[in-house]
């Protein structure tokens, strides 16, 4: 298992880039990731530059612990909550929605993507650089995410300001991305986590909610 000790020099220099407005590549539990402050508008936009994205595709955001889940969605839902606590850290985007003063290009329809890595560096980075980051995959939109810093480099190139290396990624597989709206739970994108144990988990939730 990497420690994040081991990479305190990269991860000091990457949060730097971030607070400089740069544009990171990282490792998380599932596959590469492309890291931006969220603030900072131009950064963001550089994602869908690098990535050839279409606008109108809202960007995920990592954050270091679920309590600073405050930092992104205003009044999540309980379930959402219940759900984070039982997923988190780990392979689960949840798409919440908020009326915080977000990036449009983080949001849609009002809802933001969130979710907390499980992999020490990545955490350590979040932490280091003091603030939510975009979180969306290392890859050209179309091609393979990336799992380990050689498949970056092929695919994007010098177009990223720094590439945090730290090896392969722990699941080489996306994260589940589920949209919960009040009693309304979506599955839009299969992952890490599989949707019976979420759907399982919502039937457990709304049971004990309403004492049967």
């Amino acid at each position: 298992m990497l420690v994040a000790n081991s990479y305190d020099r990269q991860i000091s220099d990457a949060a730097r880039v971030l607070a400089e407005g740069g544009v990171v590549a990282f490792p998380t539990d599932t596959v590469y990731g492309l890291g931006a402050d969220i603030h900072n508008t131009s950064a963001v936009e550089r994602i869908y530059t690098i990535k050839g994205r279409p606008k109108g595709s809202p960007l995920p955001v990592l954050i270091s612990d679920i309590s600073r889940i405050g930092d992104v969605v205003s009044n999540p839902e309980p379930f959402a909550i219940h759900l984070a606590s039982l997923s988190w850290p780990g392979g689960l985007t949840l798409v919440l929605p908020t009326r915080l003063a977000l990036p449009d290009a983080l949001l849609q329809d009002g809802f933001v993507g969130v979710r907390v890595p499980d992999d020490p560096i990545c955490l350590r980075l979040i932490e280091r650089f003091g603030g939510p980051i975009t979180g969306t995959s290392a890859n050209r939109t179309g091609n393979p995410p990336a799992v380990d810093a050689g498949q970056v480099r092929k695919q994007l190139g010098s177009s990223v300001d720094y590439i945090l290396d730290a090896g392969r990624s722990q699941l080489a597989k996306p994260s589940t991305v589920v949209r919960v709206a009040g009693t309304e739970i979506t599955i839009l994108r299969e992952g890490v986590v599989s949707p019976d144990a979420i759907m399982r988990t919502w039937d457990e939730f709304r049971a004990a909610r309403s004492g049967v």
